[in-house]
């Protein structure tokens, strides 16, 4: 990964090596509520939110990222493990996404945010700056657009969050709180990791060959169900074979064993 340092933002453009302003009680207001000092009113009842959660497929998507520094760094780095085309929009950058744009993984427009048009053709949009006017410029923009938005660390300018991801190909677990605690997410992201690591993901791999013959020799959605569910479900455990010697080729004889089981029943219906 290219190297990171910090570097001084010049007078009168968007401050954009700190924490991204945030919503909480007595610090001055961030949001499109412009309170003066947050009050919170612009999160209450968040946690109740029905949020609708979905894996996005970005690969040819222009994503836009507007901001420079270590939390846009974060940002840029998710979307480009996800094969999203990428734009950055700040006036100076980490040495990190200088280096994505010298070598053509990113786009870096070096300059401010300049309105509607810097998001003409876009995705997504993320805002990483501590600038409240800049980010409700973008969440404006973005929303007319019926874009995807996040501002991050600044619930009432999302309209889609972002959960921790564990990663592990080609499983992918997404871990949320809400917003109610990004550092808990964390923790449970470390727990995941350690407990469903990578003999979960070559199971999957596994049953994913199973899906064609599945789909031509049980007829049913209900059918096919069963027959992996026994798989994942049964004795012996997938998991446990996958940890001793030829784990692999254990499953795939537990799997054509499973099959063999399932091809009687066909026939004599």
């Amino acid at each position: 990964m290219p190297g990171r340092h910090r570097s001084v933002a010049p007078r009168g453009s968007y401050p954009f090596l700190y924490m991204p302003a945030q919503a909480y009680a007595g610090k001055q207001c961030v949001c499109q509520l412009r309170r003066g000092i947050c009050d919170q009113s612009c999160v209450q009842g968040m946690l109740e939110v029905p949020f609708y959660i979905a894996c996005l497929k970005l690969t040819g998507r222009r994503c836009v990222v507007i901001g420079g520094g270590e939390v846009a760094l974060e940002k840029v780095e998710g979307l480009l493990a996800c094969d999203g085309e990428v734009t950055v929009i700040a006036p100076r950058a980490l040495a990190a996404l200088q280096d994505y744009a010298r070598e053509g993984s990113i786009r870096w427009e070096q300059r401010d945010y300049a309105g509607p048009a810097d998001l003409e053709g876009a995705f997504m949009a993320i805002a990483a700056t501590d600038e409240t006017d800049v980010n409700i410029a973008v969440f404006d923009d973005a929303e007319a657009r019926a874009m995807l938005v996040n501002v991050v660390d600044v619930p009432p300018l999302c309209n889609f969050i972002l959960p921790a991801i564990v990663r592990i190909n080609p499983l992918a677990i997404a871990i949320s709180t809400a917003g109610a605690s990004p550092a808990l997410a964390k923790r449970m992201k470390r727990e995941v990791e350690d407990h469903f690591g990578e003999p979960y993901a070559r199971l999957a791999v596994l049953l994913s060959e199973a899906r064609g013959w599945a789909k031509s020799n049980l007829p049913t959605y209900q059918d096919r169900k069963e027959f992996f569910e026994a798989i994942v479900n049964g004795d012996p455990d997938p998991i446990v074979l996958l940890g001793g010697a030829d784990g692999e080729q254990a499953v795939r004889e537990l799997i054509a064993r499973a099959q063999r089981e399932r091809t009687p029943e066909l026939a004599g219906a």
